[in-house]
């Protein structure tokens, strides 16, 4: 499926027809072109001062576009030292000034983060069934209208304050965007 499974270009933007080497990692799979595609005319192709959060980075795909697209700021998260460091390097030979790496746990990232976020994308290993409980987490971490990528096995239905505004899928892959609505329920947030 991918031309070449050790790297990745990145699609439109600053850093256009850059390309970033992938960490050869079990269960790591980069965001194919086509999807990455999809999901940035689902946004609507720039990002221009959003403020983006990449929870399972792994090649970093979705954070770089991003990035790439006038993000202001992209914080990615990666608990895996290998893509890490991959990440880091990637960073560094495209100069991506609006990326912060976070070396950690998602889920303690969404515990101790204080930061809102415009855009997130949410690409967790399928076979952790973390969705839920991520979903639940990240409440508290979304910007008003806040849109919000899911990429997984099966389609997500994340329940109360979301709305689904894209869904499509490729090969085994599910891929959504939701818009967070739950701040219009009376401003009462879910953990009171």
């Amino acid at each position: 499926m991918h031309s070449n499974k050790g790297e990745i270009r990145i699609i439109a933007g600053e850093y256009r027809g850059r390309r970033i080497k992938v960490a050869s990692r079990p269960g790591l799979r980069p965001t194919p072109d086509r999807v990455r595609e999809t999901l940035f005319n689902w946004l609507g192709q720039w990002l221009d001062g959003k403020s983006c959060l990449d929870l399972f980075a792994g090649s970093g795909a979705l954070g770089f576009e991003a990035a790439s697209r006038g993000a202001a700021r992209v914080v990615m998260v990666e608990n895996d030292r290998a893509a890490f460091s991959a990440l880091e390097a990637a960073r560094d030979k495209i100069g991506a000034r609006a990326v912060e790496l976070v070396r950690g746990d998602a889920t303690e990232y969404l515990v101790h983060a204080r930061e809102r976020f415009d855009v997130v994308f949410l690409d967790p290993p399928f076979r952790q069934n973390a969705l839920p409980t991520l979903l639940a987490q990240l409440e508290d971490r979304l910007a008003k209208a806040a849109r919000v990528y899911i990429e997984s096995a099966t389609p997500a239905e994340p329940g109360l304050g979301w709305r689904e505004l894209k869904r499509a899928r490729a090969g085994q892959v599910s891929y959504q965007l939701f818009e967070w609505r739950g701040d219009d329920q009376g401003g009462v947030s879910g953990n009171v």
